[in-house]
């Protein structure tokens, strides 16, 4: 297979510079059997559609390598030293999630891949004195430094890669792609669609009216999509959107579509490679919303112990709202009902009804039994960690506030301790929910949030003539 690379002028490396136990895995050619498989009755269909749940029991999918067990041929180690080797090439789709190609979606060639610059974001060891008030040291994997500014994109990539090998290879003449959103996955979705051919791709999104911050809603109409406001809530949208994806011909972009998990899975497989593959003692935080991604995780973590990449699974700390919380509610009773939601800072995690569960519930029974911990937190606890993270140099997002407020209540209850490794996952970035931050300075939060502001927390900018002297003696300089 030809290599794709840079134009650039300081040459590739070449294949004979690498160790030669590498060098036969370094470009990948290794395509798989890849088939949606049902979660519930196990019948399997071939990919060469778009199929979001089985056609006979109507149970979700997920995308299933019937070859994966080849993969183990290949020792644990040797896995760690191509992924590890392969982020030195400068062949362009293996630079984002595709790197790991061979667990993550086999089939898409190297030629369909979309690549928009998404996936190995920094692993920041947190500030020590916001390790100090979580009471433990910590990490904060902030995804809000893909190209959207969000972790969707990740799973957009794996989507609209897809979408690029189906028109290639089944002729598409016409593909409409389209997403219910509360504000990130209509921003990859339109962005990652854009990239495609306007003559044959369009793309549409579904939002709730008034639920989405100005920032988010401007990234989908500037990619060009067609945005389509309704009343209510998340929820609603996607009832939407998946009552469309089951009785006509389009492309569903939300979490329910199994290719849209495979790249979420990425999530998994950088911290791994960051912490060097030690996983022992490690627990990831991870906001719920819609489940896609804490299902994407557990995926993927078991994708690498599966091959002995990993020695063993972290656990997974759940995070929810109070207002929005019936995965808390499940792990407590035993019991999943559907809730109605209230107002959240948190907007993507204001989901009362997430889609992704029935993984989730099959994950957690067959392998994170002893490893999934769910927590649910105050709107004020989370509006708040993501101002005091940001102080002490995060950019952290609602989401990411809320996943360090569901840390700072585990420690307090003794579900983490000093001697695990902590990941926080910050979704998105700090600057698309601004207006939640300007709320809380103003004290302008409608009484359904349920928050509270404190002075310690509320800065507001300060007038002053523009007098260099005038200036000193407010901040009380001393002269030279």
């Amino acid at each position: 297979m030809p290599q794709l690379s840079y134009n650039l002028k300081a040459p590739a490396p070449l294949l004979e510079d690498f160790p030669a136990d590498i060098r036969p895995w370094l470009i990948p050619d290794y395509t798989g059997d890849v088939v949606y498989e049902c979660i519930e009755c196990g019948s399997c269909y071939r990919i060469d559609q778009f199929l979001y749940t089985c056609p006979q029991c109507r149970s979700l999918l997920r995308l299933r390598n019937r070859d994966f067990a080849s993969l183990k041929k290949i020792p644990g180690e040797l896995w760690q030293k191509i992924f590890d080797y392969r982020k030195l090439l400068r062949t362009e789709s293996l630079q984002g999630i595709f790197l790991f190609k061979e667990i993550l979606f086999p089939t898409i060639p190297l030629q369909d891949i979309i690549y928009l610059g998404e996936g190995h974001t920094a692993l920041v060891r947190a500030n020590p004195e916001l390790s100090a008030r979580a009471g433990l040291d910590f990490f904060i994997k902030n995804d809000g430094f893909n190209p959207s500014a969000s972790f969707k994109d990740r799973g957009m990539a794996s989507a609209i890669s897809f979408i690029n090998y189906s028109i290639r290879t089944r002729g598409l003449k016409e593909v409409l792609g389209i997403c219910a959103s509360t504000g990130d996955t209509s921003a990859a979705a339109a962005l990652y669609l854009s990239y495609l051919d306007k003559q044959v791709v369009k793309s549409v999104v579904l939002l709730p009216q008034g639920r989405v911050t100005p920032q988010q809603l401007s990234q989908p109409l500037g990619s060009g999509a067609l945005v389509i406001e309704i009343p209510g809530v998340f929820d609603d949208c996607m009832k939407i959107v998946e009552e469309l994806a089951e009785n006509y011909q389009v492309c569903l972009l939300n979490s329910k579509n199994p290719v849209r998990i495979m790249g979420q899975k990425s999530y998994a497989y950088e911290i791994a490679q960051q912490l060097c593959y030690n996983t022992r003692d490690l627990v990831v935080v991870v906001p719920i919303g819609n489940a896609g991604n804490v299902t994407a995780i557990m995926e993927g973590f078991l994708d690498l112990y599966d091959l002995n990449i990993i020695p063993e699974l972290p656990c997974i700390l759940g995070v929810q709202s109070t207002h929005a919380n019936p995965v808390v509610q499940w792990q407590e009773s035993g019991r999943y009902q559907p809730m109605k939601v209230q107002p959240s800072v948190a907007q993507a995690a204001m989901i009362g009804d997430p889609v992704s569960f029935p993984k989730v519930r099959n994950l957690v029974r067959d392998h994170f039994q002893e490893r999934l911990m769910a927590v649910a937190v105050e709107e004020q606890q989370i509006i708040e960690s993501m101002l005091e993270a940001n102080r002490y140099g995060h950019v952290v997002c609602t989401q990411g506030g809320e996943a360090l407020a569901g840390l700072k209540k585990a420690v307090s209850l003794g579900l983490v301790n000093k001697s695990q490794t902590v990941v926080v996952d910050s979704t998105s970035h700090q600057l698309k929910f601004s207006n939640f931050q300007q709320l809380y300075f103003d004290n302008a939060y409608p009484p359904a949030y349920e928050i509270t502001p404190r002075q310690q927390y509320i800065n507001k900018p300060v007038v002053l003539d523009a007098c260099a002297e005038g200036i000193a003696q407010f901040l009380k300089l001393k002269k030279k």
